[in-house]
């Protein structure tokens, strides 16, 4: 999830979180009126900036909406507690394998959970990570220290590795991102990160990665070969039916779902507010003059009018064998971290999801945006899923 490291800059205040069963009509500029059927609970819209940490913005949204769900409580938790701890044990991970994997501001869906579990979690006001002199998060120079360190520490000519690299490492984070505390206090009481963590009443092992490739079998859990899950994590494989079929109940039901999903599609227009995949002109399908101008088109012009998008479209029939093509020719990618908080429709009732996205608020639709159906069955990498959320067919496929 590493490639919009530089996607966005924004300005705005953050959303209050939507009621459950709100709907609303919104107007897109390029001819879309989104009506929201569904929407769970979800907490503000936040602003990842010069970060390349969407994939700690999704999973702490995410986890933010499931305390919500609970407990009614609206909290905001501290992203950067997480990416800390992540540069922590990626750089361990990193000497363990000789600098051969990889060490980068990137995550996976698994991430928070892992920081979660082991070390804790904070509160945004106890740990904002925002020590370096900038008002939001600018990770450029950072993550190029922390580099250029840790290569230095791996090709070092010693033969080997000192006892003193991760003191080195931790003087790095720590006057970058701020020293963790060891206790903090908060609402009048006092908390470790990970006891204050175990009060919020959440339990990791609810909670269950999933996919839908061919590669595989169904219905065993494998390491999803993507270079930001570092730490090998295992996901559930199911058919692209139920993947979809996940995410349905889950909304229905009042979940949010984390969604790591390819946005580098030239049908995916965040700041028009929308994400299609257009189905291509071709010869067969036109007639008189619109056929006449078409043949005169270049390749790149022919491109262009293909995502000349002015409203809802007819969009490619998505098929498990044209997903899994996507994937192994590197045609979908793990570009991005977001969580899917509700489902709409278009003016000619087509069905979308609506997504919160960590990219501030300056937008059409402040910080979210509808995601066709065809969209997410072609360019979702994987999914992060209460279990509670789950089919119950689909379940006891996988064991859960």
């Amino acid at each position: 999830m590493k490639k919009v490291l530089l996607a966005m800059l924004g300005v705005g205040v953050a959303m209050s979180a939507m009621a459950d069963d709100k709907v609303e009509k919104k107007d897109s500029v390029e001819g879309f009126k989104f009506e929201d059927v569904k929407v769970v609970k979800t907490t503000s819209v936040k602003d990842q900036n010069m970060s390349g940490t969407c994939w700690c913005f999704a999973g702490t949204s995410f986890f933010e909406d499931e305390i919500l769900r609970k407990t009614g409580m609206e909290l905001d938790l501290s992203e950067m507690f997480t990416v800390r701890y992540c540069y922590e044990e990626k750089a361990d991970r990193y000497l363990r394998m000789y600098g051969s994997t990889a060490f980068s501001p990137g995550g996976s869906i698994l991430d928070v959970p892992l920081v979660w579990e082991k070390i804790g979690a904070v509160p945004e006001e106890v740990y904002s990570g925002l020590g370096y002199g900038e008002e939001k998060h600018n990770h450029g120079e950072l993550h190029e220290v922390l580099q250029a360190y840790m290569k230095g520490v791996e090709s070092n000519r010693n033969r080997r590795i000192s006892t003193a690299w991760r003191k080195g490492l931790n003087g790095i984070l720590d006057a970058y991102l701020g020293a963790v505390p060891e206790t903090f206090t908060y609402q009048g009481k006092t908390y470790t990160p990970q006891s204050f963590a175990q009060s919020l009443g959440l339990n990791m092992e609810d909670y269950v990665a999933v996919t839908s490739f061919t590669h595989h079998p169904f219905y065993k859990p494998f390491v999803l070969e993507v270079a930001d899950n570092w730490f090998w994590g295992l996901y559930e494989n199911v058919k692209l039916d139920e993947l979809k079929a996940i995410v349905d109940n889950a909304v229905e039901n009042g979940y949010s779902v984390v969604w790591a999903a390819d946005v580098s599609e030239k049908g995916f227009k965040y700041r028009e507010g929308y994400a299609l995949m257009p189905k291509g002109k071709g010869v067969s399908s036109l007639e008189g003059t619109e056929l006449s101008r078409w043949v005169t088109l270049s390749d790149q012009d022919r491109e262009r009018e293909r995502y000349k998008i002015e409203g809802p479209c007819e969009e490619i029939e998505v098929t498990q064998e044209m997903r899994q093509d996507m994937f192994d020719r590197q045609e979908t990618t793990d570009d991005h971290g977001m969580v899917i908080v509700g489902v709409a429709k278009d003016q000619k009732g087509n069905r979308y999801y609506k997504v919160k996205n960590s990219w501030d608020t300056n937008q059409v639709y402040g910080g979210f945006f509808y995601v066709s159906e065809p969209y997410f069955l072609a360019k979702t990498v994987s999914i992060l899923v209460n279990k509670e959320a789950l089919p119950k067919d689909i379940a006891k496929k996988i064991g859960k």
